[in-house]
């Protein structure tokens, strides 16, 4: 149990849920609500963020199952306080360059970062993809000027630096210079004539261009890998253009579970199966037909795992290496038997156990037990106690 379970709410993740589960909550999450994304979601971003550093260390995440937001805050995760949520952010998916940190070489334009689902098979096999795209491109007609020849001048207001500075006065000679950014120029330090704008980008020196990118997915990537284009990121006059990154993110597959380079999956198989020996077919992500089976005499329990080696997922640029496939064996019991058939079956299994029964005894009967459903009848048992207790001892007499 938990104390309280907001951080785990906002991820939309359960308290018991693992490492990778998180991270992949964080990364769906941290993507549709980032500020270039999202500009107004800034506040949710900044709570997605604080929850993936809690949880995502072994240390806070314990401190506070056991104590809540409240004991993080009174320094139980380690000192340093709260990341940037950027800075986190940056840290996941590898940023840097064009945004934050990373002021060495030629400014450049921020990256721009886009999710791109795929399937199991995609991965198994290998594809390549078409994701299409919108970006700042610089205007072809201007060149990225805003306007005609001289129309483009100094602003007179901030004198071409951007910012705005006005004094104000606190308190006699106490005085407090507060700096912003200019609001006739936008902090661009200049402005374009109306009259002389340039008509296909109205001053804005870049276009919003359709771009088409040609994906390659290759044979066992994996999920959350990054596929990078360098320099097909925004234009912008006077900085180096960033780059796109592709996150792919992997779709549930109805039959099999990766993990790793090794592919899991569950088979059924009646009781005649799992005690007379069982023959059963598997399509692979690439279409070929496994047939697995057991011997004579051979017995599978329900949990039962087998692997069949070079049958998983390739290795990641070694695809001719494979990982095992592993098949855990669930055993589907009869609901009921007929009564002669239990007699008959009685004479050919193994003999059953005969208990030591003493004189004096009880004979009781098993009822079906459900726990979900006993933990929410006994959770309103409760809720009704909290009500009778409220009312003060005098109201159970009056209803006698």
């Amino acid at each position: 149990m938990v104390k309280e379970s907001k951080f785990y709410d906002i991820l939309g993740v359960t308290p018991d849920t693992d490492e990778s589960t998180l991270k992949k909550a964080y990364r769906k999450l941290a993507l549709k609500y980032h500020p270039d994304k999202n500009p107004d979601a800034g506040e949710k971003f900044k709570e997605i963020s604080m929850a993936y550093e809690v949880l995502s260390d072994p240390e806070k995440r314990r401190i506070y199952d056991q104590h809540g937001e409240q004991g993080i805050k009174e320094g139980g995760g380690g000192g340093g306080g709260f990341h940037s949520p950027m800075d986190i952010f940056d840290m996941f998916f590898g940023g840097g360059g064009g945004g934050m940190g990373g002021r060495r070489g030629p400014r450049r334009t921020k990256n721009l970062m886009h999710q791109l689902s795929v399937s199991l098979e995609d991965m198994y096999n290998g594809t390549t993809r078409k994701l299409a795209l919108q970006k700042n491109v610089i205007c072809g007609d201007c060149e990225g000027v805003g306007g005609k020849s001289g129309a483009v001048q100094k602003c007179p207001t901030c004198r071409g630096t951007g910012m705005q500075v006005r004094i104000h006065q606190l308190g006699p000679g106490m005085m407090q210079q507060i700096q912003s950014m200019c609001s006739e120029c936008q902090g661009q330090g200049e402005r374009i004539d109306p009259k002389l704008r340039c008509k296909k980008c109205v001053g804005r020196k870049v276009t919003r261009e359709r771009k088409i990118l040609e994906v390659a997915v290759d044979k066992g990537m994996e999920d959350g890998q990054k596929i990078t284009f360098s320099g097909e990121g925004d234009q912008e006059p006077g900085l180096e253009p960033g780059d796109i990154i592709i996150v792919l993110d992997e779709k549930e597959h109805p039959v099999f579970k990766r993990n790793g380079i090794d592919l899991i999956m569950k088979m059924n198989i009646n009781i005649t199966e799992a005690l007379c020996g069982m023959k059963k077919s598997i399509e692979t992500l690439d279409k070929r037909t496994l047939i697995v089976q057991t011997i004579p005499g051979e017995v599978l329990k329900n949990g039962d795992l087998k692997c069949v080696f070079n049958e998983g997922m390739p290795t990641y640029r070694n695809p001719f290496e494979k990982g095992k496939l592993l098949i855990q064996f669930v055993v589907d019991f009869p609901e009921r038997l007929d009564p002669k058939m239990a007699e008959k079956l009685q004479k050919i299994l193994p003999p059953k156990e005969e208990p030591m029964i003493p004189d004096e005894h009880e004979e009781v009967n098993m009822q079906d037990y459900d726990p979900e459903a006993d933990r929410q009848r006994r959770a309103m048992y409760e809720d009704d106690d909290d009500e009778r207790g409220q009312h003060g001892p005098g109201v159970s007499c009056a209803t006698q």
